[in-house]
């Protein structure tokens, strides 16, 4: 069963993300910032990328650090802002995740309760 928990949480999109050399220094950023949870999406297009933390500092200072990688179409999709998250007991969740489709990606994004919030930043459903 997960557990609730009021964290900061942020989603990236980008045109792709290939480049080990890049992901390493992502993962990196997330140990810099002591973030307990980053997903990335790689291996073609679209790249996207989700943190959480109960540090808003950390979740904004990793975004920009993402964002000093200058990743081609670099949107941060949703803003490092406060969310209801389901945290998931599971140890397999927490970490540095790192999925190769996107339908895994949004399969975790319904697990930690925040489908709408992932479609709507992704553009896949309105923001009403």
């Amino acid at each position: 069963m997960s557990r609730p928990a009021n964290l900061f949480t942020a989603l990236i999109r980008t045109h792709h993300i290939t480049s080990r050399k890049k992901i390493q220094r992502v993962k990196k950023a997330a140990s810099h910032h002591a973030l307990p949870f980053v997903l990335i999406r790689s291996g073609g297009s679209p790249g996207i990328m989700y943190a959480e933390s109960a540090d808003e500092a950390g979740v904004s200072g990793w975004v920009a650090a993402v964002q000093g990688l200058r990743y081609k179409d670099f949107q941060c999709a949703q803003k490092p802002a406060a969310s209801d998250v389901n945290v998931p007991p599971q140890a397999s969740d927490s970490g540095f995740v790192e999925v190769t489709s996107v339908a895994e990606f949004g399969e975790r994004m319904q697990q930690r309760g925040l489908g709408s919030w992932w479609k709507s930043g992704m553009g896949y459903e309105s923001s009403d």
